[in-house]
This record gives structure tokens, C-alpha cells and sequence, in this order.
């Protein structure tokens, strides 16, 4: 098997000679990598780790800057804290946090799906066909709730209902077209469209099923609808813990479940495998917060080999988030020299 033949077949839960890997990882921590492999080439990095997965993206609007804190084309807001190894994105109430009436969001300078740059992505999709493509960065709640503040959006969803449906119909809308642009764009290239919307905190979910039904669910089936008509497989990523949603999940079109992160016992794989194994495919897993980042190698290895051991042949190997600035370059080595066969 290909990179993408692995990538494909582990999503569809069927054989694979060998466990596919991705990856993600801060810019700080690409740059530590840098700095530690001798390298300015960051895919050809991933190449000697042997990843499964390319991930391309578009141009996008510049950011602008007020005062110190900087603001994206969606009004999101941030800083950027200095780390050892570059600066880290750190977010802010948003452009819409002081917002007091729905017309100040109506009224906001919302972007056009068609203010990405596509130029460069057939091309770089061309000369990654060997791997599965991964896209985007679509959202449909999470997005909306940096604008408003996470606080005020949290709120708004048993005080202005209306205020949550018109930013998630904003979001959704934008990202079903702009996903159909990139994929004309890349020459029909992609295999993996992503969503974006965290649900659980570090115990609990952070809404109920029932707002989860009312807020989240509809936009998130359009989004997969979409994608399949595309052609393409959906991936969902939330953070925490989301065991409570992953049925509907299932239902609602998600093919790939991301990033599974540890954070309580039924988000473990031997549960996971348990109730879903054949049913979705898992991304991620291996854990940012402890092992990765204080793990022997000896450790992440295992680490590596108990995930793929309990979820193969559904899964696709990553660590539990972004690979963050405070796990040694030697770590992450480790994770990826793993044996990728139980």
C-alpha cells in the first residue's frame, strides 16, 4: 500500500498492511524540529517520519493588527506570546464580544468564500498524491464562539438562541461553498475535508445533547453532506471529552473522529474500541499533556503500539492535539520510529 491507500482503507475501517500516521504541530514546535533535525524543509522532515498525510490550505485574508492584538478575517482575536522557539497564538474575546444587539452582528463585514487563494493547491496536491489529502479548517461553533467570546457564547445559547443559529448559518454557508471551491481548485485532490467545533472540556462535555441537537447537529450534517457529495470523507475534531456525542456523530455523517483525546476513562481506546470499533475511524490519541511531553521513548512507543494495537484497522496514528513546543524533539522522533504493525 501508498500513503493514501493506507490513509483510505483505515478510514473505512478495513485491512491495512501497516497503522497510517499524520501530522500536526505548532509553528513553535515545527521550529524547534527545524532547529533540532538541521532542516528548513518541514515536509521533507515529515517525509523520513514516513507521514501518511498532506495537509495544503489556501492563502487567506491578512490579519490586522489593533493596538497589540491582532484580528483575522473572521473577527477572531489574539496575541501572540513568545516561546523559545517562536511565537504562539494565544486567543481573545473577539471582534464581536461587546456585541449587544443582533443587528451589530448582521452588520459586521462578514468574508466572501470566495476571498481564499487558491493558486498554489492542485499543484501541491499533484505533488503529494501519494498521500491522502487532508483540507481546512471549516467550523461551525467554536469559530463563532471566539468572536463572541467563549463566556458570551456559551450564554447565548440558552439566552439568544437566534444569535447562535444566524453565526452558525454565517459559518456554515461560508464553508460549504469555499469547500467546493478548494476542491475544483486542488483538480479534485482532496480526500479528507475537516471540521472544526470542540464540545467537551477535560471531564464533561461543555453543552448538553440537547443543545448539541439544536446548535450543532444540523449545520454539522450539512457540512458532511457536503463533503460526501464532494466525494470526499469528513473528519470531526473536538477536544475533551465527547464520548456522549460520538453515536450521533456516527449518524450524522462524521467518517473520521479526531483527536480522542484521553481525558477520562470512556475516551480510552480499549473503550472506544469497545463500543465503535468498526463503526469510525480514530485520529489522534497519544496524549500532549503527559506522555508526549515527559514520556520516555520507551513509553511513547508502547503508547503508540497500544493504540494501534486496540483500534487498528481503523485508525490513524497522531498525538492528542497539535504537537505543542514542550515535547522534546527526541519524543516526537519516537513517536513516529514506533512499529506501525500490533
Amino acid at each position: 500500500m501508498n500513503s493514501r491507500e493506507r490513509v483510505l482503507a483505515a478510514i473505512q475501517c478495513k485491512p491495512v498492511d501497516k497503522a497510517p500516521f499524520d501530522f500536526w504541530a505548532e509553528p513553535p514546535t515545527e521550529n524547534r524540529l527545524k532547529q533540532h533535525f538541521k532542516t528548513d524543509d518541514i515536509n521533507a522532515l515529515q517525509a523520513s517520519f514516513n507521514v501518511d498525510v498532506f495537509h495544503p490550505q489556501p492563502v487567506t485574508p491578512a490579519e490586522k493588527k489593533i493596538g497589540s492584538i491582532y484580528q483575522n478575517f473572521w473577527g477572531e482575536r489574539y496575541i501572540y506570546k513568545p516561546t523559545e522557539w517562536g511565537l504562539m497564538r494565544e486567543d481573545m474575546p473577539g471582534a464581536l464580544s461587546k456585541a449587544e444587539t443582533r443587528e451589530e452582528l448582521e452588520a459586521f463585514d462578514w468574508p466572501s468564500p470566495n476571498s481564499f487563494d487558491y493558486s498554489g493547491l492542485e499543484i501541491a496536491c499533484s505533488a503529494h498524491r501519494d498521500q491522502a489529502i487532508l483540507y481546512g479548517m471549516a467550523d461551525i461553533w467554536q469559530r463563532p464562539s471566539l468572536v463572541r467570546g467563549l463566556e458570551n457564547a456559551l450564554m447565548d445559547l440558552a439566552l439568544q438562541p437566534d444569535w447562535v443559529h444566524y453565526l452558525a448559518r454565517i459559518f456554515t454557508d461560508f464553508y460549504k461553498e469555499e469547500y467546493a471551491n478548494a476542491f475544483r481548485a486542488s483538480g479534485n485532490q482532496i480526500d479528507i475535508f475537516l471540521v472544526i467545533s470542540d464540545l467537551g472540556g477535560q471531564e464533561n462535555a461543555l453543552i448538553s445533547m440537547a443543545m448539541f441537537e439544536e446548535f450543532v447537529a444540523p449545520y454539522l450534517k450539512e457540512m458532511t453532506d457536503r463533503i460526501h457529495d464532494l466525494g470526499a470523507y469528513a473528519m470531526f475534531h473536538s477536544c475533551g471529552m465527547v464520548y456522549p456525542f460520538i453515536s450521533r456523530l456516527i449518524e450524522l455523517g462524521v467518517d473520521i473522529l479526531d483527536p480522542i483525546q484521553p481525558v477520562t476513562d470512556n475516551m480510552k481506546p480499549e473503550k472506544l474500541a469497545a463500543d465503535f470499533k468498526g463503526k469510525i475511524c480514530f485520529h489522534g490519541g497519544i496524549d500532549v499533556q503527559h506522555v508526549l511531553p515527559r514520556g520516555t521513548t520507551s513509553e511513547i512507543e508502547a503508547e503508540v503500539q497500544r493504540y494501534i494495537r486496540m483500534l487498528s484497522p481503523g485508525y490513524i496514528c497522531c498525538p492528542s492535539h497539535l504537537f505543542q513546543p514542550d515535547i522534546p524533539p527526541e519524543n516526537i522522533e519516537a513517536f513516529y520510529r514506533a512499529p506501525r504493525i500490533p
